[in-house]
């Protein structure tokens, strides 16, 4: 299967397989600490909301696809599903205990940053249904990962570049969308900075290192569509052409290569299915940023269009890549600006 934009047809599908897991306790890795045998808990009691998908992230990044899929299409065969799926997780109740769980000293750097991340994305996501129920609901969570950045980036002396979880350009990029859904200015200046202080001198990025073998996320464009969000176009294009200036020539040409997966029952390898799907929203993003009539718009149009090849038929088939990826798929073919 190839695909070019979103169709409901698509939509469809993707949202049936996320109704297919984010319900579903086990298998389930959990990223949790004991401090005593009284946390040796399930994931459903830890996690009454977020307990399926294999794993916390990827069921929060699953309801966003759901929530996003809904307001794109809200008479389509899923939405009765949906909506009933949010009456009955989206609870002051079960927020509550997923709060709760968050004060806990042991849970200081839970799902840093990137859970963090696509939690805010989410709660942007629903701000954004008119039916507004589910968000005011999940905005007390969304508030204690909005503190955590507030409270963590200013000690964050350095980036994280890897293409994993721990990539933070990957988290200030979600919560940029936050940030605006609440008009939070003083939330988006605190993201902005960090943005300008960690990456703002950037220069000629050669990504030797990409991709590692368990990547799905470029360092290097997460880096671009981090700063293409959070910066104004005339402070992110000097910067952009200062960061590749090669573009034109498609170099670093590792980053223009699709990525080869061998084995996409082992849950590492198939990582590199969601680094297709993400260079194809990266890409994408930063060539709606380029002037019309820049020849590198075109050079990376091309780029999204390889890479969303190479990714998108294989969102299902195994449930190492199953449990998440439809959600990369969704945010290749059309997220927002």
């Amino acid at each position: 299967m190839t695909a070019a934009r979103l169709t409901e047809e698509l939509a469809l599908r993707f949202a049936r397989i996320a109704l297919g897991h984010v319900g579903r306790e086990y298998p389930n890795k959990p990223d949790h600490t004991l401090a005593g045998p009284e946390d040796a808990l399930t994931p459903r009691e830890l996690h009454p909301v977020f307990y399926g998908s294999y794993d916390w992230h990827s069921c929060v990044h699953s309801y966003w696809m759901l929530a996003r899929l809904l307001r794109r299409y809200p008479g389509f065969a899923a939405a009765a599903e949906i909506r009933a799926l949010f009456d009955a997780q989206l609870t002051p109740e079960k927020v509550a205990v997923e709060c709760a769980y968050l004060a806990a000293p042991t849970a200081r750097g839970f799902k840093r940053p990137y859970g963090w991340g696509w939690l805010l994305k989410l709660a942007a996501e629903l701000s954004l249904l008119d039916d507004k129920r589910w968000s005011k609901i999940i905005a007390p969570l969304a508030e204690v990962f909005a503190q955590r950045f507030r409270d963590f980036l200013p000690l964050a002396t350095y980036p994280v570049r890897v293409g994993t979880h721990f990539n933070t350009a990957f988290g200030l990029r979600m919560a940029a969308d936050y940030a605006t859904a609440t008009a939070d200015d003083d939330f988006a200046a605190l993201l902005r900075d960090t943005a300008l202080r960690w990456y703002g001198a950037d220069v000629d990025c050669p990504a030797w290192g990409e991709p590692s073998g368990d990547d799905f996320q470029s360092s290097a464009l997460i880096e671009a569509e981090c700063m293409r969000r959070l910066l104004a176009p005339e402070a992110f294009l000097p910067w952009f052409d200062r960061f590749l200036p090669k573009l034109g020539r498609r170099e670093p040409a590792t980053l223009f290569r699709p990525a080869t997966v061998t084995d996409r029952s082992d849950g590492k390898i198939a990582h590199l299915d969601g680094l297709n799907l993400s260079r194809a929203w990266c890409w994408r993003a930063l060539a709606g940023a380029l002037p019309e009539g820049d020849a590198r718009r075109a050079v990376a149009e091309t780029a999204a269009t390889e890479h969303l090849a190479a990714g998108i038929p294989h969102i299902a088939g195994d449930y190492m890549g199953e449990h998440w990826l439809a959600s990369f798929a969704v945010l290749a073919l059309e997220e927002e600006p």
